[in-house]
């Protein structure tokens, strides 16, 4: 079965086994509208990935990984566009959750997503309960504190931040859970496959700073503009755009190269390199907007 195929599945059918009698028609549907459809699902096909590089003897295993980082994903971007945070009225080029269902709800549907992506963990873990405690400790340290999303969002909230550290967590995190979660649940090293997931997830924060100041919303599928509006950190604004570039590029060679020596490894360069486009294209980078700030 092709990647983004396998994923959809998955998704569709940790969302059916929650959607039991009783479940409130209205959080049920808030909750397929924050996740379906799908951005670039890069989190799980990382997942996949790294999997299939360390043998995916445990498909159904994999499949959970894949799935609990992108529940966990879509739950963050629930609550980032939030009115107490980027009050944002658009995601993935629809309606943000808070906006289509009410605010209530919207808080309501990120929590869900949060425990729906451990429950999906816990069912599929029964049959490799010594890679269950693991997988579980791994995810749960790309979400929560101190070296998760939650706490790279919470550094929004300090009268003082590191930018490095900012990027790291709030983007990078979840990255590294990703790419660790995949070997975990094959029976791999996750300690080999961390600098992938260290540099991809620092990357794509940068290519968000960029792409923050230089896409048009229509293409990007949220409003632009947000890192200076409220004042959120930026490796953009701070140190211009080519230093951005630059530091992206960087960050995408790091990638490449902490890829391990694996019967996957042109398959995953090949990967990084492709979202390194998808992510900031030729076209973005002859931007008037790009050139102002550079």
């Amino acid at each position: 079965m092709a990647t983004q195929a396998r994923i959809e599945d998955a998704l569709k059918a940790a969302l059916h086994a929650a959607a039991g009698p009783g479940c409130p028609p209205r959080l049920l549907a808030a909750v397929q509208h924050a996740v379906f459809p799908g951005g670039a699902r890069i989190r799980p096909q990382l997942a996949l990935a790294v999997a299939r590089a360390c043998g995916d003897d445990a498909p159904a295993l994999t499949d959970a990984a894949a799935v609990s980082v992108e529940l966990l994903h879509c739950a963050s971007l629930v609550h980032d566009d939030l009115p107490c945070f980027d009050d944002a009225p658009l995601r993935r080029g629809q309606a943000s959750v808070h906006s289509a269902y009410g605010e209530r709800l919207a808080v309501l549907t990120g929590d869900a997503l949060i425990v729906m992506a451990f429950e999906v963990l816990a069912r599929a873990g029964a049959e490799r309960p010594q890679r269950l405690v693991p997988l579980l400790r791994t995810v749960a340290a790309g979400v929560g504190m101190p070296g998760g999303i939650v706490a790279g969002q919470a550094w929004e909230c300090e009268p003082r931040v590191s930018l490095r550290e900012y990027q790291r967590l709030k983007t990078g995190a979840l990255f590294t859970a990703a790419t660790r979660a995949g070997a975990l649940a094959a029976g791999g090293d996750p300690e080999a496959w961390s600098g992938l997931g260290d540099c991809l997830g620092e990357a794509y924060q940068v290519a968000d700073d960029i792409r923050d100041v230089a896409a048009h919303p229509d293409w990007l599928g949220k409003p632009i503009g947000q890192d200076l509006a409220l004042g959120r950190p930026s490796v953009a604004l701070e140190k211009g755009m080519d230093a951005a570039l630059a530091q992206f590029e960087g960050l995408v060679q790091d990638a490449i190269d902490a890829v391990p020596a694996c019967r996957g490894s042109s398959l995953l360069r090949a990967l990084v390199r492709a979202e390194a486009v998808r992510l900031v294209p030729p076209s973005l980078r002859q931007s008037p907007a790009l050139r102002a700030v550079a």
